[in-house]
């Protein structure tokens, strides 16, 4: 199934000289084949339905804003409702950011995304098993950052609010949506922007799911 997907359409998002793109291409094809493996004996990672469309579903959506994340300046990035590791498994493989906290409340998940880093030997990444409201109100150190991730998960207001009380000023979040954005935003907009300020939103493919960049005041 994974042969006769569309990798050579992920070349183009992947930074560094052709050696390091062959090595990083080959990284995400063999966390691809553990999540197809994880999703049909362990766990339920990802819909049956998206398993032959993993790459163009999956993958080049979480690549797609890859060079946008890398040019903000981001270093330590935290994930939130990590769930597979969409999208930072397959960003953190292709060399963005410095440092990645994933956030996932399920254990079951999260034995998969400390199995990909152990296979995988990524150094500076952490696997939280947790609620992040709760880890942030814990205040958990390693959920400071200068970026935030978080791809088809809450609504735009409450991940915003979270997302305000560990990510500096200056700092990004990317938010992965569907066509619903608009509404989402406008519906917590005065509670948002007294401390976010929206700054791009990036169609990603052909539509209609975006990446909603805003950038903490």
């Amino acid at each position: 199934m994974l042969a006769r997907q569309p990798w050579q359409s992920l070349r183009p998002l992947i930074p560094g000289d052709e050696q390091e793109v062959e090595s990083r291409l080959a990284a995400l094809r063999e966390y691809a084949r553990q999540l197809l493996e994880w999703n049909r004996g362990v766990s339920n990672l990802i819909s049956r339905h998206d398993e032959p469309r993993l790459v163009e579903r999956h993958l080049l959506e979480s690549l797609l804003p890859a060079r946008l994340i890398a040019s903000s300046g981001a270093k330590r990035l935290v994930d939130f409702g990590s769930g597979a590791g969409l999208p930072a498994v397959p960003l953190a493989l292709c060399g963005i950011g410095e440092h990645w906290t994933l956030v996932e409340s399920r254990r079951n998940k999260t034995l998969f995304l400390k199995k990909i880093q152990q296979d995988n030997k990524l150094r500076d990444f952490v696997v939280m098993t947790g609620r992040l409201e709760v880890l942030v109100e814990d205040g958990a150190p390693a959920l400071a950052c200068d970026a935030f991730t978080s791809r088809a998960t809450a609504a735009i207001g409450p991940t915003l609010a979270m997302a305000a009380r560990i990510v500096e000023p200056g700092g990004s979040a990317f938010l992965w949506k569907g066509s619903s954005y608009e509404q989402e935003m406008d519906a917590a907009r005065s509670e948002w922007e007294q401390a976010w300020r929206l700054e791009r939103v990036t169609t990603l493919a052909d539509g209609p799911n975006v990446v909603a960049t805003f950038v903490r005041k």
